[in-house]
């Protein structure tokens, strides 16, 4: 399998490259793209390439940039090359390799891999409407493609605006997609396409090539929506080896499927779910998000779908990747990121809440010893039942608020403190006044509870303790209510029973 993919390359000559426009946030398309690359040059020991499409300056914002390098190394996906990791292909922008690109294309107009084209827009649509009405391909027509002296002449007479265009090959273009296997193009379905417009500036299908050559990509890893252009990029590596631009070899393609949304759509950028930092916002894992957008695709095994980043790297095969459309799952993405959460050791988790809950504004970014060891006594309750740690607060917040600041969810108030809910409180209030600081303990809290609610009051466990969870930690769902209880201790217990005894 190896040498379907290598051919005769070393596995550690492996070069991949992510190509991320600075013009906003990365979707989990993107991301599912980054990971693939990441892990198939992991796996071999090759290079990942970072190289940054900004030759749309339009649309590049200053902070796109530093939110590009930032997210993938949110992600644990770092690159070998390209911005602040340097290398010796730079520049890694292809905003600062415009000359690289006109020299290239100079090269090619002298060896007669590409030509002007003196074609006007109304000239194209009219030429392509009627060979769409004779049913013929509709893609341009060669029209410039073989001009004489004198009619180049005459449209520069005429002060006509030129494209430069490519000379695509008169044979089929076939390769061996890694994911999709052999695929076939025929000539008169693809037209000599525009590398340079009119105004000089050079378009996708030129610089991504070039820099592939230049910066000797072995693989490119990426979404089937690419896939109509690989044919004349394949078309351009070729020309390109001819006139000594590069290794001379062409890269291995390979087409990952299509991430479908609701509806069987596509998933877009305008999509709830789609962007990256939906998911930091709520306290996804990477780990988690990752794992999940694996599966997008690929499986590490039929019967397994958690996974660490490392065992992924160790497994992945670019050739066990499903060419069929993935539809994207929120519940299951966020199942995949409560198993990562279970995994995670407590003191890790710990950490991990700490800026949630500082978020809320119930801890200190750096807590107290005596906060942390809260904290530390806390996770256990509460690790299994988790799902994002954007729950923290919601979990554990009532621990650490200010008594002042501490309010019972509305909602929760007006569903369990009710009807007896008075007498409840007031029975408990008694029951754990009775104990002592030095008694004040899990199993005691739980003995006293018991005997004054349900052996004394003669209640269901769920009338019982309902409407002292929702006193204590203000929802009606909280970690194990006895330990809870001991966590936030005596003083603050009672208080907060007192409080509900008079609103209730």
């Amino acid at each position: 399998m190896t040498d379907a993919v290598l051919g005769d390359l070393e596995p550690s000559a492996v070069r991949v490259r992510f190509p991320p426009s600075p013009t906003g946030m990365l979707t989990v398309g993107n991301i599912r793209s980054a990971l693939f690359n990441w892990a198939f040059a992991r796996h071999f020991g090759g290079t990942l390439v970072l190289r940054i499409e900004d030759t749309d300056t339009s649309r590049n914002t200053e902070e796109g940039y530093r939110y590009t390098y930032d997210a993938l190394r949110w992600l644990g996906l770092n690159w070998d090359e390209g911005p602040e990791a340097g290398g010796d292909f730079g520049p890694y922008l292809q905003s600062e390799r415009m000359d690289i690109y006109a020299d290239v294309v100079a090269k090619l107009m002298a060896a007669g891999k590409a030509y002007h084209c003196y074609c006007s827009q109304e000239e194209l649509d009219q030429r392509r409407e009627e060979a769409r009405t004779a049913g013929q391909h509709s893609g341009y027509d060669g029209h410039c493609r073989n001009l004489s002296p004198e009619q180049v002449q005459a449209y520069v007479d005429e002060g006509r605006r030129t494209v430069v265009r490519l000379r695509m090959p008169d044979h089929p273009i076939v390769f061996d997609d890694l994911v999709r296997g052999e695929i076939t193009f025929l000539p008169e379905n693809l037209g000599d396409y525009v590398l340079v417009r009119a105004n000089g500036y050079p378009l996708y299908p030129l610089v991504n090539p070039v820099d592939d050559a230049l910066m000797e990509i072995t693989h490119i890893l990426r979404g089937e929506d690419l896939l109509p252009s690989t044919p004349r990029q394949i078309a351009l590596y070729e020309a390109l080896a001819e006139i000594g631009v590069g290794s001379g070899r062409t890269p291995r393609f390979g087409h990952l499927p299509m991430v479908m949304g609701e509806g069987n759509k596509r998933l877009s950028k305008r999509d709830k779910g789609s962007g990256l930092t939906e998911y930091v916002e709520r306290g996804f894992l990477p780990e988690g998000l990752l794992n999940y957008l694996a599966l997008l695709g690929w499986s590490i095994a039929e019967d397994r779908d958690v996974f660490t980043m490392a065992e992924m790297v160790e497994a992945f095969d670019i050739r066990k990747v499903n060419s069929n459309a993935a539809r994207f799952d929120p519940k299951k993405c966020e199942a995949i990121n409560a198993a990562h959460m279970r995994l995670l050791p407590q003191e890790e988790f710990a950490q991990r809440m700490i800026p949630f809950l500082a978020a809320a504004g119930v801890l200190a970014e750096q807590p107290s010893e005596e906060q942390l060891a809260v904290l530390r006594a806390a996770v256990p309750l509460v690790q299994e039942r988790m799902n994002t740690l954007s729950e923290s607060d919601e979990m554990l917040g009532f621990l650490f608020v200010d008594e002042d600041a501490f309010r019972v969810d509305p909602d929760a108030a007006a569903k369990v403190l009710t009807g007896d809910a008075h007498a409840v409180l007031d029975a408990a209030a008694k029951a754990l006044a009775d104990l002592e600081d030095t008694e004040w303990t899990t199993e005691a809290i739980e003995a006293a509870l018991r005997a004054s609610l349900i052996d004394g009051l003669g209640l269901k466990p769920k009338n019982a303790f309902g409407p002292v969870r929702v006193a204590i930690s203000g929802r009606r769902i909280s970690p194990p209510l006895f330990e809870s209880l001991e966590l936030l201790g005596r003083e603050k217990s009672l208080h907060r029973l007192e409080r509900a005894r008079r609103t209730t």
